[in-house]
């Protein structure tokens, strides 16, 4: 080749070069926002859309209607930090490493604010993250928190309480009374423009407000609440007075939990408060979801007026439900359909070409989050680097090979609950005690509630055994003490954390 021949050459991949640099702004154009919309402790019977003619949901059914409802949607160990652990790292409970409610690693391989930033997202994370350190980012740029109470070191101060201290300087935001893990509900004491449900959508809003950066943006937005304490502002406990609230379901199986709290004890797990206590806190938990959901729609209407509405991934989900009071349980870690069964609603930007409305029924759990975001960002994923799977391939229509059933499972949190393992499909759920070898068996379809457990009926011992097998087989890679000779171990020792997890 000739030095003119070559000159030219280099000169022609220098012109290519230039124009892929000019093409970088209009590739990160055609890329969608992601806007992760997260409730705390939200159960995923609490929607309209899910069926529920009592509560009022009219922005998230929304969502639903222009997008996809998952109906047998779960959380794999359904409570605070680990569910918020799969959620970052797209991992199962035995590949993340924790097996109950723990303080989260101080750093995963891959993590979802750190995989977004990496493609070239400016990351936003707001709310409650539940991290740990508090203060760490993750791969977020930017984040403002709202942590409720909880404070991780002496020095920390919350976003959200250092804001109400500036704008209340004599005021208390606990001045309402009810606990973290409380059962009872009560009007929220204070003006409801303090209230941490209005902080956390204002800070959205003024973020979608106000961001004019060149590159796709990922929002989180983790709302603190329907979580206790259960503390509408008085219009949203007011809508509620005289519904046909659901009472708490309570199962042919569940008289061992039928105790009388100690007095003055108001933060059980279990116990018997009475009808009439346990629809007043119902009450105000359908008035703490309908909150969310007015704050919700606010985001929505502000990112509409930017003319973000058709480029956005929007997802909504939680990190697990709340019994409140069924079968005389409350709060969460339990397998039961209030604990572990999530919202999980996904409307996609005019990219994705599919059906608006879609109801799946496969089973989906929070570790499809993160990568059902990748896909959606166009970053390539390698093979076993995450268990869960993008849901826009169900959306999409491609549903074979999609997991038959999910696993569940958690580590004792309360004295007495024992530690179990579950699977379910979403028609079918059964519940291993390793603590003391104990089974159930409901039939979801029939009896969504749980109401009667089947693993004694003889005309399902067959239906049983098959679901036990599955359990073995699905516990086998973790030998003993879970599986031994082919069997379920029970009862064996509490474990809290796998051999996977950071140290």
């Amino acid at each position: 080749m000739s030095n003119a021949h070559r000159m030219m050459t280099i000169c022609r991949l220098i012109a290519l070069l230039y124009s892929l640099i000019g093409a970088l702004p209009a590739l990160a154009a055609a890329r969608p926002n992601i806007l992760f919309l997260m409730a705390d402790q939200m159960r995923g019977d609490c929607l309209g859309a899910d069926g529920n003619k009592v509560i009022r949901t009219p922005h998230l059914d929304r969502l639903a209607a222009e997008g996809a409802r998952f109906r047998c949607a779960y959380s794999s160990i359904p409570s605070c930090v680990p569910a918020r652990t799969a959620i970052v790292t797209g991992l199962a409970p035995w590949r993340h490493g924790m097996l109950a409610m723990r303080t989260m690693a101080l750093k995963y391989e891959r993590e979802m604010p750190a995989l977004l930033a990496d493609a070239g997202y400016y990351t936003m994370g707001i709310g409650k993250m539940h991290f740990h350190p508090q203060r760490a980012l993750r791969g977020f740029h930017r984040v403002l928190l709202d942590e409720s109470g909880r404070i991780g070191h002496p020095e920390f101060r919350s976003d959200y309480r250092a804001w109400f201290w500036s704008v209340a300087p004599t005021l208390d935001p606990d001045a309402t009374g009810i606990g973290w893990n409380d059962y009872r509900g009560a009007i929220y004491a204070l003006p409801e423009e303090l209230h941490p449900t209005r902080w956390t959508a204002n800070a959205a809003v003024a973020f979608l407000n106000e961001y004019k950066g060149q590159e796709p943006f990922f929002l989180k937005v983790s709302f603190a609440r329907p979580h206790s304490p259960y503390d509408p502002p008085e219009r949203f406990m007011r809508l509620y007075e005289d519904a046909d609230v659901p009472p708490a379901a309570i199962g042919d199986w569940a008289e061992r939990h039928n105790v009388t709290p100690k007095p003055n004890d108001f933060t059980i797990w279990r116990g018997n408060v009475g009808p009439e206590v346990a629809r007043h806190s119902r009450r105000a938990y359908y008035g703490s979801v309908s909150f969310v959901d007015e704050q919700i729609g606010r985001i929505l209407q502000t990112l509409e007026a930017r003319g973000w509405m058709d480029n956005t991934l929007i997802l909504f989900t939680s990190d697990h439900g709340d019994m409140l009071g069924d079968h005389y349980l409350w709060r969460k870690t339990y397998a039961y359909e209030g604990s572990a069964r999530v919202p999980m609603l996904i409307r996609w930007p005019r990219s994705v070409d599919a059906p608006r409305g879609q109801v799946l029924t496969q089973p989906v759990e929070l570790r499809d989050v993160l990568p059902t975001f990748l896909d959606a960002a166009g970053v390539p994923v390698a093979e076993g680097n995450f268990d869960g799977r993008s849901m826009l391939e169900l959306i999409r229509g491609r549903a074979e090979n999609w997991r038959r059933w999910i696993d569940l499972e958690h580590g004792q949190q309360y004295p007495d609950a024992g530690w179990w393992t579950a699977l379910t499909d979403g028609e079918v759920k059964y519940i291993f005690y390793g603590s003391d070898g104990r089974e159930q068996l409901f039939d979801l379809k029939n009896d969504p509630s749980e109401l009667h457990d089947l693993s004694a009926d003889g005309r399902y011992a067959a239906t049983l055994s098959t679901w036990r097998e599955r359990m073995v087989e699905h516990l086998s890679e973790r030998g003993e003490p879970f599986v031994k000779d082919g069997r379920l171990v029970g009862p064996r020792p509490n474990v809290t954390y796998s051999p996977h997890f950071p140290k």
